[in-house]
């Protein structure tokens, strides 16, 4: 078992349900740019497989590397927070597998939840 499976397997089985009706599929090539830091940040992925490297433009030739994500982890949380846009860069460093989510119709899901779950 993958840590994603693990990721989505912390939810109760309803709402995890709710929220893969919502995710597909996608997959990026190695050195395929995800997005760029200062765009609009209105979707999510977890990772199933292969690994991305957030990264920040220091100068307009070079780009440094924040962090690394892997199998499991959560790629751009900056649609949760305003102005909505991504504070850094991504890239896949290898060929990646993930499960995207559009961040309105996730909104709307949760909304839906109730608050004693």
């Amino acid at each position: 078992m993958t840590k994603a499976i693990k990721l989505l397997n912390a939810l109760p089985p309803p709402q995890r349900q709710r929220l893969m009706t919502l995710a597909r599929e996608v997959s990026f090539p190695e050195d395929a740019r995800i997005f760029e830091a200062g765009g609009t940040a209105d979707r999510f992925w977890v990772i199933r497989s292969g690994a991305v490297s957030l990264d920040q433009q220091v100068n307009s030739l070079q780009r440094v590397t924040v962090a690394s994500l892997g199998a499991g982890d959560l790629l751009g949380w900056s649609w949760l927070f305003p102005p909505h846009t991504w504070d850094f860069g991504a890239v896949a460093f290898s060929p990646v597998r993930a499960y995207e989510f559009d961040a309105g119709p996730c909104c709307d899901c949760a909304r839906r939840i109730p608050s004693s779950v």
